[in-house]
């Protein structure tokens, strides 16, 4: 995941609405299951869709009233600590 990348998608949720990430995620999910892509093809995949699925993390704890600043520190200090358990 890429804290830019994902403050990016957060920001374009703002201004335009969730519904753009969550048919884009469910438009590279299909794509995941197109039998001639390639590993690293499906990795590029896959990491578009963690970010994505990031982004809306970070939009629901904005909406809470979590500043984005720290609503973006706070969920890649839950990413981080879950990939060193």
């Amino acid at each position: 995941m890429k804290l830019p990348v994902i403050k990016h998608l957060t920001q374009f949720i703002e201004a335009n609405d969730e519904d753009y990430i969550v048919e884009t995620i469910e438009t590279l999910e299909a794509l995941t299951e197109v039998p001639s892509l390639k590993d690293d093809e499906l990795d590029v995949i896959g990491e578009l869709i963690s970010n994505m699925y990031g982004s809306l993390e970070v939009h629901k704890m904005i909406k809470s009233g979590i500043p984005q600043k720290d609503a973006l520190k706070g969920f890649m200090k839950r990413v981080l600590g879950s990939i060193d358990t």
